[in-house]
Formats: structure tokens, sequence, C-alpha cells
């Protein structure tokens, strides 16, 4: 899926592998110790986080929803339970949408994000649950001939040549 930005994460959100052209949008985390998305959200900056963007704040609503979701299908698993502990404690923004119940399996969704390369972009979300496993595929995917997916084109081929 060379025009595809897609990564594979785990039930605790961490991120397991990724195409060229998901770089673009999580970053290159070949150096990184800590590639928990869960983490990276919550633990950032508050000048960094956009907590008054609706589109945003859906997304990451979703994903605690679905954190929500794993740690009932996995119970005691230590990894999720750890990243459950750790977010309570460190971040007031975890907390309070963790402690408001939502459970939700994590589905197509809509997405709007302005790339600094790219300018404004707006993609489905789509999620392959892979079975037994808790790994889920997730893809952006731009409608076929629009901006954005002219956008994915480009950048693509600017990651082909670097």
């Amino acid at each position: 899926m060379p025009a595809t930005p897609a990564y594979v994460v785990d039930a605790a959100y961490n991120v397991l592998a990724w195409n060229p052209l998901a770089v673009h949008f999580i970053g290159n985390l070949a150096g990184h110790a800590d590639r928990n998305m869960i983490r990276w959200t919550f633990r950032r900056s508050p000048a960094d986080v956009m907590w008054d963007d609706e589109h945003f704040l859906r997304f990451t609503r979703s994903a605690v929803a679905d954190l929500r979701a794993n740690y009932a299908r996995y119970p005691g698993d230590p990894e999720i339970d750890s990243l459950v502990s750790e977010m309570l404690a460190l971040s007031p923004q975890f907390a309070e949408m963790w402690f408001e119940y939502e459970v939700e399996v994590r589905g197509p969704m809509l997405k709007r994000v302005s790339h600094p390369q790219a300018g404004p972009l707006e993609f489905e979300c789509q999620v392959l649950h892979i079975a037994e496993t808790g790994q889920r595929l997730i893809a952006y995917c731009a409608a076929p001939g629009s901006p954005t997916e002219s956008a994915f084109i480009q950048l693509a081929a600017h990651t082909a040549r670097s």
C-alpha cells in the first residue's frame, strides 16, 4: 500500500509496524523505545495538544473507549493495566475520559488533519482487526480522485526519493 499511510498497533496502542508513508503522520519510530500512542497523546505539554479541536477530541475519546474495550477483553493484561494506571496518575484529561466509562471497538472514522507539508487532509481511518491477536491494522484511506489522495501520492513519491 505505497500510497496509503498504514501502521499496526497492539491492544495497548503500541505501534508494532508501519509503512514509509505512515512516517509522515506518526513519525519515524525506528529509534524510539516508547511507541505508545496513548502516552504520546496524553503526555504532551498542554500547549501542544488541541483539546479544543472537535476532531482531535472525538478521535482521542474513541481511542480511550477502545482501550477500555481492550481492558475488558484482556483482563489482567500487565501492559494494558500498567498503561491505564500510569495515565490515570499523570493525565487529568485521560482520567476524565476513562471515568466516563465509554466502551467502543474502533471502527472507521473520518479524520481531518492539517499536515505540515501537504496542508489540510481528509480521509477515512479504517481499522482492520486481526483476529485473536489484539492487533489492528490502521490505514488512512483517501477518497479516489480527492485532493487528499493526490497529497498521499505526492508524499509517497517524495518518500521514495529520500
